[in-house]
């Protein structure tokens, strides 16, 4: 189905499985709320599905936030993005009934989810970071304490370098999460091997016993 909850167009598929977590799927730049519903049906089979569409456009491309230029982010707008998603996420648990979701979130995507991680740590209850990047220069100094988060990075990624990634790596871990960051031989796009780390990562999470 797709509806309106909290200022976000969005789509919601109900889990079929018992015990596993529901999963936040977040696009990339110029997708929308189908697009990442596929990829969330294999990584996390049974798994609810809750998938917003990115509020900002962008010559007509959604995204979740604005930037000044190519990995050139406007952190105000970040900022104020990753708490409006936030209230979306909260507003949707209560609504339909959800527990705090894992992040899956690609480029664009990962980038706001690493945001929200750090501005409002008690939202997720981990996340998957496709190609993502360092979203603010001096996030706050959050409480993550054993968040799990996988990150998955490009060897040949022109968009979202290894090194930045990296960065965003450390900043997570100086705030308590359990980050896991793997580099696989790719551009920017997705491959199998983000599918098999993103579904062994979920799968993980969902047996782990609740902190």
């Amino acid at each position: 189905m797709t509806d309106d909850l909290e200022g976000f167009t969005h789509r919601f598929e109900q889990g079929s499985a018992a015990g596993s977590l529901p999963i936040l799927l977040l696009h990339g730049t110029g997708g929308d709320e189908n697009d990442l519903i596929d990829l969330g049906r294999v990584v996390a089979p049974g798994s609810a599905l809750l998938s917003p569409r990115g509020p900002v456009l962008e010559h007509g491309m959604p995204r979740f936030f604005r930037r000044l230029a190519e990995g050139v982010f406007d952190e105000a707008d970040v900022k104020r993005r990753a708490d409006e998603l936030a209230g979306f996420v909260t507003a949707a648990r209560q609504h339909y009934a959800l527990e705090a979701p894992i992040a899956l979130g690609f480029s664009n995507g990962a980038n706001i989810a690493a945001a929200m991680l750090m501005q409002r740590p008690d939202v997720l209850s981990g996340a998957v970071l496709l190609r993502a990047m360092v979203p603010l220069v001096n996030p706050p100094a959050a409480s993550i304490p054993g968040t799990p988060v996988l990150l998955v990075s490009g060897t040949q990624d022109p968009i979202a370098p290894t090194s930045n990634a990296a960065q965003l790596a450390s900043q997570l871990r100086e705030r308590g999460a359990g980050v896991e960051h793997r580099i696989v031989p790719a551009g920017h796009g997705l491959t199998q091997a983000d599918v098999n780390l993103a579904a062994a990562f979920v799968k993980a999470a969902a047996k782990a016993p609740a902190l």
